[in-house]
């Protein structure tokens, strides 16, 4: 069988591993094992010496760079790659320092240039390097590190509630707040590891100098009793060589140690790096610049003391705070032209003022809940408030069931209500108010009750059922009688999710509608570009799905509403008609919550008599098809409908009448002010697939 060329193993080359960073990084720290146990030549020793002190230099100024600390998140696992890498070169120096007492060009340099080819001042100076590393800065790098860890692990539920509090008030969106969700994430996860990874960097320094110690008193020995080499001899040599070792070794680690300490104590502005942070912070003190300055020139001045010096240090400090002065008054001149511009701005003409003050007022909120001033603690999460995140459930359930997402409600407080009420609002007009008894709970009779409690008689608010409020501690006592017992804040979200599901169309604006169909559009271009605006405008469409959610048909399946819209639109553009085309396209949506648990419809149907009655009834304008039938008729067929609806829900079903296609938007006209709860479809919206009995018939 032929293979392919594009099948073909790859062989492995520069150029792929290249490509590769994963390879790459996996060969380097393969490499740097195998560096311990493997004897390596001078002049590759040489290289891998240059290497670590080049990459020190670079993480070193990577940290001064830096905006944030977690732009930086590599660095703990780079802190353990470095250490590693350091520890590595220590043992492979000390195998060519033990067994060939010549380590290479840069170790020999950083023995004898450094140190002046003093093997005292050698020893002086890697030991300051150790005490400056493991006491000064490890140390507070370690302590800074695990109170940042703790601070961060304990400010993290506050951040994550104030990153809910502005998705439910509406401030950002879903994708900013997952966002921000993952800076969160990433920030306590970066601080826990620097808490344990600046252990690296200690351990690095014990064993530095637990290393030279070694290769001292090793060294010796193996000078004066292999090599024959005179004790003064050997002496010179190898701590020349295990001096010059450390310091090659303690340089860079210092710098990483450091790199480490600028990056747990980050705590400066995001817009800036370190550098320009110090600049500007230091600029905004002039004086202190100046007055630091004269001291300086004082001392100069002082019998005995070296006035060169500090004449020049003095100079350049003046120089500096005198530009910095310069720069503070251009700055400040320049805000207060800036101001005076704002304020003239503020200060327009007497006629404009009451306009824009009356413009204002005309905005709207869509849905909007007052609080008396007693349920304030219902929307505070400082005070164990949940009704914020009850209202967020509530506008994720009502994306789920009817197809799309409520504008965001607005919590505000009146003064002008009782303590303990609360109303709801829909575009500014009240459309439920309740009273709530906080500390108290509200306690319903869903029918089997064995024990009837004592409490405060009520109505519950969202579907007018008998109530009662109960008192903590009474609560545990009436849930094992059988009562349903709910808190304030559920009352008062469920009140809200029955008037949201009640008035769901009055909120279905066009810009959603457009929202909606540019949503449908990225799935399904073809039937949108096909129906907007060739066959139907946006408030066309908008008609229909509002007369799909008055009866609370969802329409979260907004492909096929489009496609039914597509087919029939052509023929006609009444609403009405459009709706009951969708009607039928959607009967496996429309029944699928309405059956019991056997996949069984139980219905009313209409009697063919009264039917027809309707039917003629009807009349045809040019403004639409409405049906002019007297008040008193119209409460008879309303009352018969009730009493033939009422066997079906005594047994538990949801009342339903059922008649045909032609009439029923006109029967669901007549009685949808009397029943509004009550499902009015017609046979075409009935699913083939479900079983239906019929349990009465209404004859009028």
């Amino acid at each position: 069988m032929a293979v392919s060329p594009a099948t073909r193993a790859q062989p492995v080359t520069f150029f792929n591993i290249a490509r590769s960073p994963d390879i790459a990084m996996a060969i380097c720290v393969v490499g740097i094992l195998l560096v311990l146990v493997i004897p390596i030549p001078r002049f590759l020793m040489d290289i891998l010496l240059s290497l670590n002190i080049s990459i020190s230099v670079v993480v070193l100024l990577s940290s001064m760079y830096l905006q944030r600390a977690v732009d930086f998140s590599i660095f703990p696992s780079l802190l353990l790659i470095l250490t590693l890498f350091r520890l590595s070169l220590n043992v492979a120096s000390t195998r060519l320092i033990l067994a060939q007492a010549d380590a290479g060009e840069v170790i020999r340099a950083f023995g004898t240039f450094v140190t002046y080819g003093n093997i005292f001042v050698g020893v002086v100076i890697f030991i300051i390097l150790v005490v400056i590393q493991f006491v000064v800065i490890t140390r507070g790098a370690t302590r800074i590190s695990e109170v940042a860890a703790r601070f961060t692990l304990d400010a993290m539920p506050g951040k994550q509630m104030g990153v809910d509090s502005d998705l439910n008030a509406g401030l950002i969106t879903e994708e900013e707040a997952r966002r921000r969700r993952r800076e969160i994430e990433r920030e306590a996860d970066f601080y826990g590891a620097m808490d344990g990874a600046t252990k690296f960097v200690r351990g690095d320094a014990i064993a530095g100098l637990v290393i030279t110690i070694v290769n001292i008193s090793v060294g010796l020995v193996i000078g004066v009793l292999i090599n024959r080499m005179p004790l003064a001899e050997a002496a010179r040599v190898y701590t020349q060589l295990t001096i010059g070792d450390g310091l090659v070794s303690q340089i860079p680690a210092l710098m990483v140690s450091t790199a480490a300490g600028l990056v747990v104590t980050r705590t400066v502005s995001e817009e800036t790096s370190l550098g320009a942070d110090v600049t500007i912070q230091f600029s905004k003190y002039p004086r202190a610049l100046g007055v630091s300055a004269i001291l300086l020139g004082i001392f100069g001045l002082v019998p005995g003391m070296p006035f060169t010096p500090f004449a020049l240090v003095a100079g350049v400090l003046g120089f500096i705070a005198y530009m910095s002065a310069r720069v503070q008054r251009e700055r400040e001149l320049k805000l207060k032209k800036e101001a005076e511009i704002s304020t003239k701005l503020r200060e327009k003409p007497s006629a404009e003022s009451p306009t824009e003050k009356a413009e204002a007022l005309l905005s709207v909120d869509p849905i909007k809940i007052e609080l008396g001033i007693g349920l304030i603690s219902l929307a505070d999460r400082t005070q164990g408030g949940d009704l914020l995140d009850r209202i967020q459930k509530i506008r994720e359930q009502m994306a789920l069931q009817m197809g799309f997402v409520v504008p965001v409600v607005r919590i505000v407080d009146n003064l002008l209500l009782r303590p303990n009420q609360y109303c709801i609002k829909i575009r500014e007009t009240v459309v439920g108010s309740y009273e709530l008894i906080p500390e108290h709970y509200l306690a319903m009779n869903p029918g089997f009750v064995e024990k009837e409690i004592e409490g405060i008689p009520t109505t519950e608010p969202a579907f007018g059922l008998p109530a009662i409020w109960v008192s903590e501690s009474v609560k545990d006592e009436a849930e094992k009688a059988g009562y349903t017992v709910v808190e304030p804040s559920a009352v008062l979200a469920t009140h809200l999710s029955e008037i949201l599901s009640t008035h769901s169309a009055e909120l279905l604006t066009r810009e959603e509608v457009q929202r909606l169909l540019k949503r449908l559009k990225q799935s399904s271009p073809t039937v949108v570009e096909e129906l907007i605006p060739n066959i139907l405008s946006y408030g066309e469409v908008q008609k229909v799905l509002q007369n799909l959610l008055k009866e609370r048909v969802s329409i979260r399946n907004l492909e096929v509403i489009c496609e039914t819209l597509c087919d029939y639109g052509t023929k006609t553009k009444d609403p009405e008609i459009l709706t009951e085309y969708v009607r039928h396209a959607l009967a496996r949506v429309i029944c699928a919550p309405l059956v019991d648990e056997t996949n069984t419809l139980h219905i009313v149907t209409i009697s063919p008599q009264l039917e027809q009655e309707i039917s003629e009834a009807v009349k045809k304008t040019e403004g639409g098809d409405f049906i002019p039938i007297s008040p008193i008729r119209t409460q008879q067929i309303s009352e018969k409908i009730a009493e033939a609806v009422q066997k079906l829900i005594l047994n538990g079903y949801e009342p339903i009448v059922v008649c045909t296609a032609s009439i029923r938007r006109f029967l669901r006209r007549i009685i949808e002010r009397r029943l509004p709860k009550v499902y009015v479809l017609s046979y075409n919206e009935i699913d083939p697939h479900i079983k239906v009995q019929v349990d009465g018939q209404v004859a009028v």
